[in-house]
């Protein structure tokens, strides 16, 4: 019989099929935790998910902004934002996107309502 009980496992590396080509930067060493700005991606490892990360890098930089962005492939992670189709975008905590593969410019445009 199959036992249908969740078993957790321990992500060593992110589950992408890039081989590790799309690390994201570090965060800056002047910041300090909870009180830097973020955004997040949140998805798979798929094409999609990493056409997303690409322009918001884009955007973060034709903004000259100085913020943490990460590239987050952890299911349970995704799924602690209660998204259910990836790619997802998180800025500073709140989810913004999923399921959507926004341009640059589509970007730009929530990170200013967001405040930057």
């Amino acid at each position: 019989m199959f036992d249908f009980r969740k078993k957790k496992h321990a992500m060593a590396e992110p589950a992408c099929t890039c081989s590790g080509a799309c690390k994201a930067p570090a965060p800056s060493k002047d910041s300090q935790p909870g009180t830097d700005s973020r955004i997040l991606v949140l998805g798979s490892g798929c094409k999609s998910c990493h056409t997303l990360y690409e322009n918001t890098l884009a955007a973060v930089q034709a903004m000259n902004l100085d913020i943490s962005l990460s590239y987050i492939t952890d299911l349970e992670t995704v799924l602690s934002y209660g998204v259910m189709r990836t790619p997802a975008l998180v800025i500073n905590g709140q989810l913004v996107s999923a399921g959507k593969i926004l341009r640059p410019g589509e970007i730009r445009i929530l990170l200013e309502k967001a405040g930057f």
